[in-house]
């Protein structure tokens, strides 16, 4: 597929109603888990452009390019309330909150099986393991204070156990920051996993930014703020991959590709019809904005959108699906942190170290950390931790049901 190609209507022809906007949500008790995990990236992939081109209009002098910055950005809007509106009234929190995270894992194990750039991989496969760890750590807060089996919300797609502790992923900012990607030599699916990895965790950071106070509880409270703290070192991480030479025209080409790549991707996969036809209507528009956005590419800097996105034909598409072995592997590297651009493992590292002082710093001790805290006042109550393991956990260190492991990961 090559959204150039495809047919659209003219960008005015693309507004909704406040009917349309407002679409029947799924049954939370029947929906399939990536139905909810193409919701939550959509959702946040429509967050990621409108804020974009808010950014872009801040820093451009020409108002007719603004009005038309402008006129997208909107409809961006649109689509964006459409898919929140997806979400049932009777999904709680947290309830969503395992989503987010079954979203961050699968969606992060299948980006990292695919691309062919190292250091993009490198940072998949090190970010996969927080990711992880906190799909476990919710799901024991979810079965301790609504009494709701995790497993069965990711449909045992995903497993449910220990990655690298949560508690051992506060590193100092210095040290989230990798290599960016030179954008005239990556490939176009390397381009794309820069731009949908950044989207979905910055969605999850902003999701926890917000909720955390709207628990009903400390414990909660306090887990969402500590987690929602590691999904900024994501979207540092992240973020820091993609291109900054890119001029704002370039960029903006980029992210219509993508969003026009990504409901291409979920309109082919999606079991459910009736969100199919959201995605579909929401492809057509997408490449109606990227056929503008390559119009203002062109006018304003005499370059073709090929410049950006190649012939434009679409690479493999983004399919949700299982990924336990995998991720199975790569928590061979659980005892691994990060040293400005490099990974490399926490027993290496030298004294006095800034891993070890910053964790010092921000942590104090195990018993002030709520990730830790969560799995401990579960083994008080009910004897184990709550898991979903379909063999005993590859680590041994991890192999405990009665006890948190605070020391992997760490010196």
């Amino acid at each position: 597929m090559n959204p150039f190609e495809a047919k659209s209507k003219d960008v005015e022809d693309c507004f909704m109603n406040w009917k349309q906007m407002y679409p029947k949500p799924y049954d939370k008790n029947n929906v399939s888990p990536y139905t909810k995990t193409r919701i939550i990236l959509m959702n946040g992939t429509e967050f990621e452009s409108n804020w974009f081109l808010h950014q872009f209009a801040r820093n451009c002098n020409d108002n007719d390019l603004r009005r038309v910055i402008a006129l997208v950005r909107n409809q961006e809007q649109q689509q964006q309330k459409r898919i929140a509106a997806l979400k049932p009234i009777d999904e709680n929190i947290l309830e969503t909150t395992i989503a987010y995270e079954q979203l961050a894992v699968d969606l992060t194990a299948i980006l990292a099986q695919n691309v062919e750039d190292q250091n993009a991989k490198n940072a998949l496969d090190f970010a996969l393991l927080e990711d992880f760890d906190h799909l476990y750590r919710f799901s024991n807060l979810l079965k301790m204070d609504f009494d709701i089996d995790a497993d069965v919300m990711v449909g045992k797609f995903t497993e449910i156990m220990p990655g690298r502790p949560t508690i051992n992923e506060h590193r100092h900012p210095i040290d989230n920051v990798r290599f960016a990607m030179n954008a005239k030599k990556a490939d176009p699916y390397t381009k794309l996993v820069g731009g949908i990895i950044t989207a979905a965790e910055q969605q999850t950071m902003n999701y926890y930014m917000n909720v955390a106070q709207f628990y009903k509880n400390d414990l909660g409270r306090k887990l969402f703020s500590e987690i929602g703290m590691v999904e900024e070192e994501h979207v540092t991480q992240y973020e820091s991959l993609k291109d900054p030479t890119c001029t704002w025209l370039e960029q903006w080409v980029m992210h219509e590709y993508t969003e026009c790549y990504l409901y291409y991707s979920m309109m082919k996969y999606e079991t459910d019809e009736h969100i199919t036809e959201i995605w579909k209507e929401h492809f057509e528009m997408e490449v109606a904005h990227l056929k503008l956005a390559s119009q203002m590419l062109k006018k304003y800097e005499k370059k073709d959108a090929e410049s950006v996105v190649g012939s434009g034909e679409f690479p493999k598409l983004l399919k949700f699906g299982e990924n336990k072995e995998y991720i199975r592997q790569v928590l061979q590297t659980v005892g691994y942190t990060s040293v400005c651009e490099e990974y490399v493992p926490v027993c290496e590292l030298p004294e006095n170290n800034r891993f070890e002082k910053h964790l010092k710093t921000v942590n104090v001790s195990p018993s002030n950390v709520a990730s830790h805290l969560v799995i401990k006042e579960f083994v008080d109550r009910f004897g184990q931790d709550y898991r979903f393991e379909e063999c005993e956990h590859p680590i041994e260190e991890l192999q405990d049901r009665q006890k948190d492991n605070t020391k992997v990961g760490t010196c």
